[in-house]
């Protein structure tokens, strides 16, 4: 007589070999009263693989991951990264939770008990950048990601992991294309302070600078701390201010660079020049700069798709050595020079 196998078990109840096999692996999608059935049915055609646990009925407990995050109203460019992040946890049972802390805070400020008493099995940490709340998230004794973080925090002393999106280079690389356009009074713009990922995009515009035998110029230079909701005033002034014969300006990011062709076309006389204007992170929500720009193609989507797959990692292997890891995405150029609309 042949051997029983997971097919005549599926036949003997009219259902799929699929399902036999995620019964007997613990697998979900499976009801109870299916699994009762199917583990009966082994029992009387006298299958004799199955499983040495006598209790089959029993569905893994889901897992919950606290998302760590200021500024609930975030851009478009987070929550297309979170919404991304939920989809891919959710796949493996996770579900995803959200913990709102303040923008900064004083040395009295205590996290939410929630991050404390054993709610969550994973934290990540997104759109945070102070450097008090950082450090006593880095200090739960519970698996964690954080994305960027502030130059403040030495990297060596995280203990979670660490993704950053890769900007010494590419910055670089955007400012010797600069530099390969004719330009000669290169400005930047971004608060170098705020985050990793800033501190970063401002050595790759030095590294440029030092390749091309172009000392720094502080004066063409908007380094400073800048306000949430300061934005606009502090580079407006700044650019007030400016050199009038620069002829390029590196922005930080696509949000500085929308504010800086916000004040080229209200003021399109103050420079002598026309200028070639960068970002960074290829942000849709700013529409002016959008193809007007060099940026950098940030795929938010698949970056929230690497959190998730980053948080499971840490909390299956807690105890792995921490990671740093950066992801590098493609320059998009563009050689229009505002406020004209003209092609350099």
């Amino acid at each position: 007589m042949s051997k029983v196998t997971m097919q005549d078990i599926a036949d003997a109840l009219g259902t799929s070999r699929v399902t036999v096999w995620k019964t007997f692996n613990h697998r979900p999608g499976v009801s109870d009263e299916m699994k009762e059935k199917i583990i009966a049915k082994a029992h009387e055609l006298g299958y004799d693989k199955l499983p040495s646990e006598p209790h089959f009925t029993e569905v893994p407990k889901a897992k919950t991951v606290s998302l760590v995050v200021s500024r609930p109203d975030s851009s478009i460019f987070w929550t297309n990264i979170i919404h991304r992040m939920a989809q891919e946890l959710s796949l493996s049972n996770i579900n995803l939770m959200y913990t709102y802390v303040p923008t900064s805070c004083t040395s009295e400020y205590e996290l939410p008990d929630v991050l404390k008493d054993d709610t969550v099995q994973g934290i990540i940490v997104l759109n945070v950048y102070d450097k008090h709340l950082l450090t006593l998230i880095n200090e739960l004794e519970i698996p964690k990601v954080f994305l960027d973080t502030v130059p403040e925090i030495e990297l060596k002393t995280l203990t979670g992991d660490l993704l950053l999106i890769e900007g010494k280079y590419t910055e670089q690389q955007i400012v010797d294309h600069l530099f390969e356009k004719g330009c000669k009074r290169i400005s930047f713009i971004g608060d170098i302070n705020y985050a990793q990922t800033n501190t970063d995009r401002y050595l790759g515009f030095l590294e440029s600078l030092k390749k091309h035998n172009f000392p720094l110029i502080e004066d063409l230079c908007f380094t400073d701390s800048i306000g949430i909701g300061h934005y606009g005033d502090c580079i407006f002034n700044f650019l007030d201010s400016l050199d009038p014969d620069v002829d390029a300006i590196v922005c930080v990011s696509d949000y500085v660079a929308h504010y800086v062709e916000m004040y080229l076309e209200e003021n399109p006389h103050h420079f002598h020049n026309d200028i070639l204007l960068t970002g960074f992170d290829c942000s849709k929500e700013y529409t002016n700069v959008i193809n007007r720009v060099t940026t950098v193609n940030v795929k938010n989507n698949l970056l929230g798709k690497r959190l998730a797959m980053q948080i499971e990692f840490r909390m299956n292997y807690p105890d792995a050595p921490p990671e740093t890891s950066y992801i590098r995405y493609e320059i998009i150029y563009s050689d229009m020079l505002l406020p004209s609309g003209r092609m350099n």
